[in-house]
């Protein structure tokens, strides 16, 4: 019996899976304070500074503060105001909130990101399959209200619902947050649900350890990519041999020979 048949629900993953950042995160983050006229920062230790002071925001204040009760928009004043002081730089109260406004206001638009050509497509292929489709993501509420709807991607026509941590108060890869998508779709079975995303430890794992099938997505050609074949996961080059993978494969199944894809940098 093919996987397509035993399927009622497919989750997908966003960011890396559907939609990816434009070039490097200093680039905003020097533009922002060009415009608010501070020399730029330097791209490197600005990049690196994020990372840091991304990661302590999520230790202390998980799911972009819902777990602290921290609002969204302090939750990135923070971060950011951190990433500048780790990479170096200062500003007095006045310059770092104009500075701050540009930034926010620029994550929480569709100018840093695009929509990969084949996401849209492979939405609305399943859901025209008669598949529930429900979109899991680490993301803030400006992803499902603003930022997907402005890369064309709707709830309504290509997703039926979403989880998101930033919403719901878990992240990947708490298994919990696979357990909702399985409630929130109407209690669907796990045997019966299918997970695309392009991460082993935040999207594979997890769902597969609810009794989810999976499927890893691998656009960038990553090095882990060959790890996690040996591991016997699944792993396709693009949505387009996801959509492939599910019609076309018996199950169990075995990936079909990769295809070339473009790359993409990504934040």
């Amino acid at each position: 019996m093919s996987l397509m048949s035993k399927l009622r629900l497919v989750t997908v993953d966003v960011t890396g899976t559907l939609i990816a950042y434009k070039g490097q995160l200093g680039d905003y983050y020097c533009m922002a304070a060009k415009a608010s006229g501070v020399p730029c920062p330097d791209y490197t230790r600005m990049h690196e500074g994020f990372k840091v002071a991304y990661a302590e925001m999520t230790r202390k204040h998980p799911c972009f503060g819902h777990a602290t009760s921290m609002p969204t928009v302090e939750w990135w004043k923070t971060c950011v105001k951190d990433s500048f002081s780790r990479a170096g730089y200062e500003y007095d109260d006045d310059t770092f909130e104009k500075i701050f406004r540009r930034i926010y206001g620029a994550f929480g638009s569709s100018a840093p990101y695009s929509v990969f050509p084949d996401a849209q497509h492979f939405l609305r292929w399943l859901r025209n399959k008669g598949f529930v489709v429900g979109l899991i993501s680490n993301a803030e509420y400006r992803y499902r209200d603003v930022v997907l709807p402005a890369l064309g991607l709707n709830q309504g026509s290509e997703w039926d619902f979403g989880v998101f941590s930033g919403i719901v108060g878990v992240e990947k890869p708490d298994r919990r947050i696979y357990e909702m998508a399985l409630e929130t779709a109407g209690g669907v079975a796990p045997e019966e649900a299918l997970h695309i995303g392009d991460s082993m430890r935040k999207d594979y794992a997890p769902a597969r350890s609810v009794g989810m099938h999976a499927l890893l997505v691998d656009r960038f050609r990553t090095a882990d990519a060959e790890l996690w074949r040996r591991s016997g996961a699944p792993v396709v080059p693009d949505l387009a041999a996801a959509q492939e993978w599910i019609a076309g494969n018996p199950f169990p199944r075995e990936e079909r020979t990769r295809r070339p894809v473009a790359t993409e940098h990504r934040v």
